[in-house]
């Protein structure tokens, strides 16, 4: 008989999307009875910029709660919407393979952010898109804005904006590609931490013991090695940063497999003024110093360890190169262009960038 599954999940379009590619993919392996469950979270209720809401936590508290009472067994969220801190009884299960994580602009007339008019309306709830929009085009009037990706999409035409920003990853799950006029550079527009990557957590220790075997086992087939490489360098910078939920960071790390005997951890980070006026780029990279990247091989460590990150070499070269980074960026004087280092409020992201 197969085993039940409840699945948390905001709902959200965008949320329930997401949640259904994991149901989908968790009953694939014909051993799990899944259910989706709705969670209804404080960002769902609150309105008002997403950045004095909280935190990161705005999207994430309600499900944790809910599966740290036992009202679901697995939880479902945008990645980058998890706080860094790790959180008593609850382990990250598995990060599925990521979407394309950059930023997109749908806007009027087919524009792009170097065709936008003077004075033009951009929309966006992020303060990291926001500095990094006027940093590449000052002349521009960007509002700040609540709401689903179609409620977004529906203040351009014939709304009263003529652009937003949202992530390109939420509007591939939703089938919203025709909408994007640009897809913005990393090099323009750094993406948020953790962005095009979802987080699926269990209750912890996350052994097969405490999860049983069945949902154990699809979860290790769900998760992506390269995917949870990538995005655990991006959040160790951003926890080294101790950033604030309005600070704007961003970060985008990737394999680098072109030279195949030699694959690379690469890691491009921006800390910014929230007027975009001034900004602090850094890079970094590693070698990941083994013949090949696959996991049956038995070179990357699978979910069905107590800790999901920090257990095999490959986890340790990521929190090394993300602290590395971060302590570039700090010692170049990012604390002097935005809320991070010690003084800031830690262990956040920036809320509402997925959308």
């Amino acid at each position: 008989m197969p085993t039940r599954v409840r699945i948390g999940t905001r709902a959200s379009a965008l949320a329930l999307t997401q949640t259904g590619h994991v149901a989908t993919a968790l009953a694939s392996a014909g051993t799990l009875d899944v259910e989706i469950v709705h969670v209804r979270t404080d960002g769902d209720r609150l309105t008002g910029p997403l950045s004095t809401l909280g935190g990161a936590g705005v999207f994430v508290t309600a499900l944790r709660d809910a599966l740290l009472a036992g009202e679901v067994d697995v939880a479902v969220h945008s990645l980058k919407d998890l706080p860094t801190a790790p959180m008593e009884g609850i382990a990250l299960g598995a990060v599925p393979p990521r979407e394309d994580p950059r930023d997109a602009l749908c806007a009027r007339e087919g524009w792009t952010i170097a065709t936008l008019p003077a004075g033009a309306r951009v929309g966006t709830g992020s303060p990291r898109r926001k500095a990094q929009l006027l940093a590449a085009r000052s002349d521009l009037d960007v509002v700040d804005i609540r709401g689903n990706v179609d409620t977004r999409l529906g203040r351009v035409a014939p709304g009263d904006l003529d652009a937003v920003i949202l992530a390109r990853a939420g509007l591939a799950r939703l089938g919203r590609l025709d909408a994007i006029t640009e897809v913005i550079d990393p090099a323009v527009m750094t993406p948020a931490p953790g962005q095009g990557a979802l987080g699926v957590e269990v209750r912890s220790p996350g052994t097969v013991e405490s999860l049983g075997e069945d949902l154990a086992e699809a979860l290790a087939g769900l998760d992506d090695p390269r995917t949870r490489l990538a995005v655990f360098a991006e959040r160790t910078l951003l926890f080294h940063l101790e950033a604030g939920c309005a600070a704007p960071v961003g970060a985008h790390a990737w394999i680098d497999e072109s030279a195949p005997d030699d694959p690379r951890l690469m890691l491009d980070a921006v800390v910014i003024s929230l007027d975009g006026s001034t900004e602090l780029r850094r890079s970094g990279s590693v070698r990941l110093h083994v013949p090949s990247m696959n996991p049956d091989h038995g070179l990357l460590p699978t979910v069905l360890s107590p800790v999901l990150y920090g257990t095999s070499p490959y986890d340790d070269l990521a929190l090394a190169l993300g602290h590395a980074v971060a302590d570039d960026l700090l010692a170049s004087g990012a604390a002097k262009i935005a809320q991070v280092g010690p003084a800031a409020t830690p262990s956040a992201s920036v809320a509402g960038d997925q959308r």
